[in-house]
């Protein structure tokens, strides 16, 4: 059986491999499941659409975090398709978070609505555009509006040498019926445009942006998951999920995430045989101590005001979850010695505390 597990995510490999090299953006969209090739295009593509085989019991969702040069203006922007258990609710949405007043929107469109590209990372729901180089927003409610563009450049993408490991989940992206999968589509980035919300208008220029998604039937029973790249070194990213993972009839708790500074990634995860301590303070605060082969990652992170956003339970976005874009978090890397290499702290980060989350404790 590990004989043949091994070929199996030998060969998944290579064609990922092949595939993400020799694929080119390409933006003709479609919003017709079945595209020539596109099954072996997003092996090596996890950042491109996913279900495009799906019929029901499926979500799938893209993160993207902004925030100004000057830390004024904080949004978190959602994009995804949601198809039910049955088959029979079918919907793509826009969900949208303000990080400074922890509001939250949430805009429905007909599935129809939902496009995706062909080759390279880019969606559409409704007059919505979104890729890992701009968006474009024309959101419209009973009481609010949102519209305009931002771009992204500078982008650092998440790379390993590690050939076995070549994605944030590493060969777990490759085992079957798990509920959830993630990917990291940009660990930090400059940002440069504005978005209006009814009279107000919010100048992302000179600011930092985050890309990240999810996709499968629905989230863990708990989780906590963090991110931050506004840190006082420009080039510092954080991000750290741990949660409870059902598999099978049974469940493990397994943890991912990385931290990245000065152009050095440090890989911290389950799969490479990292090993997590997490103490739950209170219902706000938590200390993590994560202990690699050469590293020592330490996090202390408080929660602040948090918005409430829709998550998938079986392909529908019916749960609510907490999430606060304004945490603070503090950051200490030391290396096998125990010496210090990088000791930093910020207050706006992405806290999630979800479910029966005490039980991730050990």
């Amino acid at each position: 059986m590990r004989s043949i597990l091994f070929i199996y995510f030998t060969l998944q490999l290579v064609i990922a491999q092949a595939t993400a090299q020799s694929s080119t953006p390409d933006i003709q969209f479609s919003n017709h499941r079945w595209r020539p090739g596109y099954d072996t295009r997003k092996i090596g593509n996890t950042i491109i659409f996913q279900g495009n085989n799906k019929k029901r019991n499926y979500f799938e969702g893209w993160y993207f975090k902004m925030v100004s040069a000057d830390g004024s203006a904080i949004m978190s922007v959602i994009p995804g398709i949601a198809l039910s258990k049955d088959g029979k609710e079918q919907h793509a949405f826009v969900q949208v978070i303000d990080g400074k007043t922890a509001q939250t929107r949430y805009y429905s469109y007909p599935v129809e609505e939902f496009w995706f590209a062909r080759d390279g990372f880019a969606v559409k729901v409704g007059n919505n555009y979104f890729s890992k180089d701009r968006i474009s927003l024309d959101l419209k409610d009973d009481s609010t509006s949102l519209s305009g563009s931002v771009s992204m450049s500078n982008r650092v993408e998440y790379t390993t040498n590690d050939w076995i490991n070549p994605g944030i989940m590493g060969w777990y992206r490759f085992v079957p019926f798990m509920e959830c999968y993630h990917g990291v589509v940009s660990l930090t980035h400059n940002l440069s445009g504005t978005l209006t919300t009814n009279a107000t208008t919010f100048d992302f220029t000179g600011g930092k942006g985050y890309i990240e998604k999810d996709w499968g039937s629905g989230m863990p029973s708990a989780w906590i998951w963090m991110q931050s790249n506004h840190f006082s070194n420009p080039t510092s990213s954080l991000m750290l999920s741990v949660a409870t993972i059902p598999w099978l009839g049974s469940s493990f708790n397994g943890f991912l995430g990385f931290f990245y500074h000065e152009g050095t990634t440090y890989h911290f995860a389950t799969y490479r045989r990292s090993k997590l301590k997490l103490e739950v303070i209170d219902d706000s605060r938590v200390q993590l101590k994560i202990v690699s082969r050469d590293h020592t990652l330490l996090i202390e992170a408080k929660s602040n005001n948090a918005g409430m956003l829709h998550a998938p339970v079986e392909g529908v976005m019916d749960r609510r979850i907490p999430e606060s874009i304004d945490a603070e978090v503090k950051v200490t890397l030391l290396n096998r010695k125990g010496d210090v290499v990088v000791s930093d702290s910020s207050s706006v980060t992405g806290l999630e505390m979800v479910g029966d989350y005490r039980r991730l404790q050990q």
